[in-house]
């Protein structure tokens, strides 16, 4: 079967480098991450050294493609290591860049998999869904982190909200295509400014996810316009100011004993640790949550640098590991303000 699904993703256009953004990154990443940030540089710039995870679909199994993928040598995420990773949780990695094609979106057919990049199920997983919870995950689209979420537990509620028309129509295309309808039901789609949602729904959810707009390094190295490229970083100062903002209101939609977890697709630290710190100084009533359990019992598959912060993880793209750049932070509010 893997054979089959094969030719397509070979039939790939090369991507080109966008040598503006590329620059930018040199200088800022290797002042932030020193030595690391040649090899780092090197799988992100080399797509050929990119690496698919396969996360199956709880809601239409794909038993005889898992048990291709164990013949070709892929191996489970945290092989169950993690105190909290739901049996539902079904994902497969590989140690080489193979990666199988995307399959059609059909109405009516559920997908049996979905092709991610390993690190974005971490936040999934920190935020330790439960069954019956109420759970917002407040920039959506185009979906994948939505779709995990309801790998690991049966949400009493879940709102996912995407501000962005393009991503939105991904999001609700994504939901259909991987969520069987009697499931649908308890989930609502909504497409309001992220910065809006805590006044609109205070101390409504049990769980956050905010998986922020960023500068996405990945997406960002290969921009075909350089023009555009070099607009979009000088508009990158200003991203911080809008994750602190979506982070505000994201406290205010937790209720009381709830748990957030912010995360984002860049290396930035002006976009990761600095955002946290600055959410963390600011109230008396959110707490960081130490998270360094979760990359001690995944080392094997990931690679972490350094963040200075026992609530924030940054996975960075390394040789045979090239998953990432992906940052995570748990925070939890408390009873008292």
């Amino acid at each position: 079967m893997l054979t089959r699904l094969k030719a397509k993703s070979e039939r790939k256009v090369a991507k080109q480098i966008c040598k503006v953004v590329l620059d930018h990154f040199e200088k800022e990443y290797s002042r932030e991450l020193g030595d690391a940030w040649h090899t780092v540089r090197d799988i992100l710039t080399s797509p050929s050294c990119w690496q698919y995870a396969v996360l199956l679909n709880r809601f239409n199994y794909p038993f005889e493609l898992e048990k291709d993928l164990h013949l070709k040598g892929y191996h489970s995420l945290f092989q169950g290591s993690l105190p909290y990773y739901p049996k539902s949780m079904k994902c497969y990695l590989s140690r080489t860049p193979h990666r199988m094609p995307s399959e059609r979106h059909q109405t009516g057919n559920l997908k049996k998999y979905y092709l991610l990049n390993a690190a974005s199920l971490l936040p999934v997983l920190a935020l330790e869904l439960r069954d019956g919870e109420k759970v917002l995950d407040l920039c959506a689209g185009p979906g994948g982190k939505s779709i995990a979420l309801l790998q690991c537990a049966y949400p009493g509620y879940l709102h996912c909200n995407e501000y962005d028309s393009l991503r939105l129509r991904w999001l609700r295309q994504t939901l259909e295509s991987f969520i069987p309808q009697p499931l649908v039901n308890v989930i609502k789609v909504s497409e309001l400014d992220g910065r809006e949602m805590g006044d609109s729904q205070p101390e409504t959810f049990d769980k956050v996810l905010v998986d922020a707009p960023c500068s996405n390094d990945r997406s960002w190295l290969f921009s075909s316009d350089s023009q555009n490229a070099a607009c979009r970083i000088s508009q990158r100062r200003n991203l911080p100011l809008l994750q602190i903002e979506l982070l505000r209101s994201a406290i205010k939609a937790l209720r009381p004993g709830g748990l957030l977890v912010y995360s984002t697709c860049t290396l930035s630290k002006a976009e990761n640790q600095d955002v946290i710190s600055e959410v963390l100084n600011s109230y008396s009533n959110i707490m960081p949550v130490d998270i360094k359990e979760m990359a001690r019992t995944c080392s094997q598959d990931f690679t972490f640098a350094p963040t200075g912060q026992e609530c924030g993880l940054l996975v960075i793209p390394d040789k045979g590991k090239a998953w990432g750049p992906m940052y995570v932070a748990k925070l939890k509010k408390s009873w008292t303000t």
